[in-house]
C-alpha cells in the first residue's frame, strides 16, 4: 500500500498538469475574447456556459456530482471572462446579502462587485452603462414577488434579462460568544427574524431583545461589535464579518427559495430549453386576458408565470408579467406576440433566457 508521501506525490502531478491544461485553456478564451471584443459580441453567453455544464455532466466520474462540478467551472467560466474583459456586477446590497451570495454563485471570485443601496440604482447604473451585469431579486416562495423588480423591468427598457438563479435561503444564528445564556440582544432584519420564530421559541430566545437592522448583513457586522449579542443572518455575512456561526439552519421553512435575475444590455441566442419574460398592457376590455391567456394555449407554450403590476399613473388598471416557455424568436412565439400586438395589446419584451428549473 502506498504511503500517504506518495499519494500527495500524486496529487501534486496532477495539480501540476491541471494548471497547465487550465493555462492552455486560457489561451483559447482570450482568443475568443479578442473576437467578441472586436465585434461587439456580449462577453458572458449563460446558453453556452449552461451547454458545457449539461454535457459535463453526462461526461462526470464516480467522486464528482453535479454541483461539484458547477462550483468548480462556475470559477472557471468567471476567470475567462474576466480574461476576456474585465467584468463588473452590480447587486443590490450591502455586501454579505444573499443577492451578493447570489452574484458570487455566477461570476465567481474575481469579478468586480458593486453594492447598490435599492434594485432601482442597480437598474440606473446599468442603464448609465456604470456596470455591465446587475443581480436583483425577483421573487419568494414564501413571500412572493419582489414589486419593484416588475416595475423596473417595465421602466428600464435597456435592461434585459439574461439568466435566472434559483438559491436555497438559509438563515444562521452567529455569535461571538459561546454561550446562549449570554447573548442579551438579537440583530437582524425584521423579515429574516420572523421567518425563524419558530428556532427562537425552542432555544427560549423569543424574550430577548430584538434591534431590528436594514438588512442581516448589518446585523452580522453589529454582532461582530459586541460580543453579548447575536445575529439572524447568512454564512456569507458571517464569514465576512468573522462571525462564529452557532446555528447554521434556523429557519421555519427549510424549503425557502429566492429567485433571482441576471440582467444586463444583450440579447441571449437559442438553447435547447429557453424561458421568455414580457410585460404586457392588454386593452383592459372585458376578456382581453382571457383572449390572451388562450392564444398561449392554442399554440401549446407553458405559462409558468402571471402575476399583476398596477400602472400606478392610471387609476386601478394594470400590467402583466408573464414568464412563459421558449425563446422570444420561436416561431410560435412570434406568431402569438404578432397576434396579441393585433388585437390592441401592448407587448414588451424582458429578456430570454435558460429555464434553470
Amino acid at each position: 500500500m502506498k504511503n500517504i508521501d506518495t499519494l500527495r506525490e500524486e496529487i501534486d502531478l496532477i495539480d501540476s498538469q491541471i494548471l497547465k491544461l487550465l493555462d492552455k485553456r486560457m489561451e483559447f478564451v482570450k482568443k475568443i475574447g479578442n473576437l467578441k471584443n472586436s465585434n461587439g459580441a456580449p462577453i458572458y453567453r449563460p446558453e453556452r456556459e449552461k451547454a458545457i455544464l449539461k454535457r459535463l455532466d453526462f461526461e462526470k466520474g464516480v467522486n464528482l456530482n453535479k454541483k461539484a462540478i458547477e462550483a468548480i467551472y462556475y470559477e472557471i467560466f468567471s476567470i475567462s471572462r474576466n480574461l476576456e474583459k474585465p467584468q463588473s456586477v452590480g447587486f443590490l446590497g450591502p455586501v454579505g446579502t444573499h443577492t451578493h451570495q447570489a452574484a458570487k454563485s455566477r461570476f465567481g471570485a474575481v469579478s468586480h462587485y458593486i453594492p447598490f443601496a435599492s434594485i432601482e440604482a442597480v437598474f440606473k447604473a446599468l442603464d448609465s452603462k456604470e456596470i455591465k451585469y446587475g443581480v436583483v431579486p425577483i421573487e419568494n416562495n414564501t413571500e412572493g414577488g419582489v414589486g419593484i423588480t416588475f416595475d423596473c423591468l417595465g421602466k428600464f427598457t435597456t435592461s434585459k434579462i439574461v439568466a435566472e438563479i434559483y438559491m436555497d435561503i438559509h438563515h444562521s444564528f452567529v455569535s461571538k460568544n459561546e454561550k446562549l445564556s449570554s447573548i442579551k440582544k438579537i440583530y437582524s432584519h425584521p423579515q429574516g427574524y420572523n421567518q425563524c420564530l419558530g428556532f427562537l421559541e425552542d432555544h427560549g430566545l423569543l424574550s430577548i431583545e430584538f434591534i431590528a437592522t436594514k438588512s442581516t448583513a448589518l446585523a452580522a457586522k453589529m454582532a461582530s461589535l459586541d460580543e453579548n449579542s447575536a445575529a439572524i443572518c447568512s454564512k456569507i455575512s458571517a464569514s465576512i464579518y468573522n462571525v462564529p456561526v452557532m446555528f447554521e439552519k434556523i429557519e421555519d421553512n427549510l424549503a425557502n427559495r429566492t429567485r433571482f435575475f441576471i440582467i444586463s444590455d444583450f440579447k441571449n441566442e437559442k438553447s435547447t430549453k429557453d424561458k421568455t419574460s414580457i410585460m404586457v398592457k392588454t386593452d383592459h376590455s372585458p376578456g382581453a386576458l382571457v383572449e390572451l391567456l388562450g392564444m398561449f394555449r392554442n399554440e401549446g407554450i407553458n405559462l409558468t408565470k402571471l402575476e399583476s403590476r398596477p400602472i400606478k399613473k392610471r387609476d386601478f388598471k394594470a400590467n402583466f408579467y408573464i414568464d412563459f416557455e421558449g425563446h422570444i424568436d420561436d416561431e410560435r412565439v412570434q406568431k402569438i406576440i404578432n397576434l396579441a400586438k393585433n388585437r390592441g395589446n401592448e407587448i414588451f419584451w424582458l429578456g430570454s433566457y435558460g429555464d434553470e428549473q
